[in-house]
């Protein structure tokens, strides 16, 4: 099937979401505090839908179950990778995410969620959650029991273009102002270890502070951020992350480059720019699948692009 696969992004409002996935990638979004646009899921709590071509109108999910020939007969209950962007106005509670194992035992038999961040952009000062200062549980126990947060929350400075791998385990959190995109396995389980005592709809939002604690890797070990470059003619490829879910990338095309698809499936999402892949015009903020065996294909114009395949 010499296809591409087009979606319909899915958008998610939150107390902590602003009006930038409009501005920013001339998204229809349903208010001015929406979070989240799922991109490419086939998750049940957001399923994209197919815009173009012979499977036009069918959900994700649907093709992955029907037609796993496309994804090269992958394995699995479920579509592996879910690509979110994410608008943060204001600061993302503080949380952690479980593992396979965790998650299958005390989540009804979900995914855990390993997940990566590419900063789209951020304010000058932009800062990031990622880690914890807790030197063993027995410390993490006691400075969260004492809300020793400032103590015990790692901080970083960022800047567009930054890359982070968050493994299961990893205390993190999106800060105000910045908007990322997220390649992650396809689970929505999240554990929030604080937020700043906000209200939402009056009440606290929920906490897991003992399934935080349960999964919390002690201590913190920072992740590998090197990253690799390929020159082409008229591209550079750097190779961001590989982990046993995903390989993500980025390209950055200045011209016309012939790439080849090796994989069981490749997912593009269209982060800067404009141009065409042969010869179907592709823009900011458009999402795409090549299908197994698609071959070679053809990008042109100035453009720049995530790419993430199992």
């Amino acid at each position: 099937m010499k296809e591409i696969i087009f979606l319909e992004p899915i958008f998610k409002e939150m107390i902590w979401g602003g009006n930038r996935l409009k501005t920013d990638f001339g998204y229809n979004i349903p208010s001015d505090n929406t979070g989240e646009c799922w991109a490419v899921s086939a998750h049940s709590n957001g399923d994209c839908t197919i815009k173009n071509g012979a499977y036009k109108g069918e959900k994700l999910s649907s093709l992955w179950k029907n037609h796993r020939e496309i994804f090269g007969g992958a394995k699995g209950d479920t579509f592996p990778l879910l690509i979110k962007i994410i608008d943060a106005k204001a600061d993302l509670s503080i949380q952690v995410h479980p593992g396979d194992d965790y998650a299958s035992q005390y989540e009804n038999g979900s995914l855990g969620k390993t997940e990566c961040w590419y900063i789209l952009d951020c304010d000058t000062d932009g800062q990031i959650v990622v880690g914890h200062n807790a030197k063993d549980k027995e410390e993490l126990k006691t400075m969260i029991a004492e809300q020793r947060w400032n103590e015990l929350i790692r901080v970083l400075p960022i800047k567009k273009g930054d890359f982070f791998q968050i493994d299961p385990g990893t205390v993190h959190a999106i800060k105000a102002g910045t908007v990322i995109l997220e390649t992650q396995q396809n689970s929505d389980i999240t554990y929030r270890l604080y937020d700043y005592d906000r209200l939402s709809d009056g009440k606290p939002r929920e906490l897991h502070i003992d399934k935080s604690i349960d999964v919390i890797k002690c201590p913190h070990v920072d992740k590998n951020t090197d990253r690799k470059e390929i020159r082409m003619e008229q591209a550079v490829v750097e190779e961001l992350e590989t982990c046993q879910y995903y390989t993500v990338k980025k390209l950055t095309v200045t011209g016309r480059q012939t790439f080849d698809q090796t994989e069981p499936f490749t997912i593009l999402s269209v982060i800067d720019g404009e141009g065409k892949i042969d010869g179907t015009k592709i823009t900011k903020g458009d999402h795409f699948i090549l299908p197994a065996a698609y071959g070679t294909y053809t990008v042109e114009g100035k453009i720049q692009l995530i790419t993430s395949h199992i």
